[in-house]
């Protein structure tokens, strides 16, 4: 008769029979693989973070690659001098030749050119084609009726202030005849933000408050003035205030029709975002 040893130790050296003989580890077997669990669990949470890393990382990559080969095909964005320059209306267009006129040659325009701190541009106009379709303001609220002619637009260096002139038509109004309070309080939201990308980390932020004051009716078919200048900054983040006024002429007073304050953030991620704006 085998004792109970020897059947352990005859099964422990044989081979495993075809239904699978169960073999049990003993204690130090099952803290040595309960080890092995917790380290492959571990290398898989390292792989996950490393592949994760490497995702940022390509897509870093992939933004930079793609924003120079845009540039390289003439999709980059344009300088500031060059913005200028491509915004020509039709000969036919008389109205429109007429509103770039006005804009071009009135006394405020022709005062920020006298100023070597202020720079002149055509925000939108920095714009491809292919990205400025897909603006809402460099595209959407743009053409006849609406914004027909592109901001002119003087930004002073640092991010210290900014002046913009532009024309708006009678189909972007609320009640008729008037602007809408919503294009008006995008036009503030863009253009306060335009002022004080220069003072922020990588030159551009995103809106993390507005507030405006309503101040009188705009009137639809008139020209309008944006003013706005950087009150703080610290670190990240840049406070801004501004208005808009109607287009006065020499000796009359500005107008004043909204009033807004800002607060700017430029984004933790923003060194991996292609400078679009500035």
């Amino acid at each position: 008769m085998l004792r109970r040893s020897d059947v352990w130790r005859r099964l422990a050296s044989a081979e495993a029979p075809a239904w699978g003989f169960i073999w049990r580890p003993g204690r130090q077997q099952r803290r040595w693989h309960g080890t092995q669990q917790t380290s492959a669990a571990g290398g898989r949470t390292l792989k996950g973070l490393t592949m994760i890393a490497v995702g940022i990382a390509s897509g870093a990559l992939g933004a930079g690659a793609a924003w120079k080969t845009m540039t390289a095909r003439g999709l980059g964005f344009y300088s500031d001098e060059a913005s200028l320059e491509r915004f020509s209306p039709a000969e036919t267009d008389a109205e429109t030749r007429r509103l770039e006129e006005t804009i071009n040659k009135h006394p405020l325009a022709l005062e920020m050119r006298q100023r070597p701190e202020m720079k002149e541009s055509r925000p939108h106009m920095r714009m491809p084609a292919e990205y400025r379709a897909r603006s809402m303001t460099g595209g959407t609220l743009s053409g006849p009726g609406k914004v027909p002619v592109p901001a002119r637009t003087w930004i002073e260096a640092g991010g210290k202030s900014l002046v913009s002139i532009l024309y708006v038509g009678d189909q972007l109004c609320g009640h008729p005849g008037l602007v809408h309070g919503g294009f008006l309080a995008t036009m503030l939201d863009e253009g306060l933000a335009w002022c004080c990308f220069e003072a922020l980390p990588h030159k551009i932020g995103v809106t993390a408050r507005l507030a405006i004051d309503y101040c009188k009716p705009t009137p639809a078919n008139s020209f309008l003035v944006l003013k706005a200048r950087t009150v703080r900054v610290e670190g990240r983040k840049a406070w801004v205030k501004g208005h808009i006024e109607l287009l006065a002429g020499p000796g009359e007073e500005a107008t004043v029709v909204a009033e807004a304050e800002a607060l700017y953030v430029s984004p933790r991620y923003a060194a991996l975002m292609p400078k679009v704006v500035r």
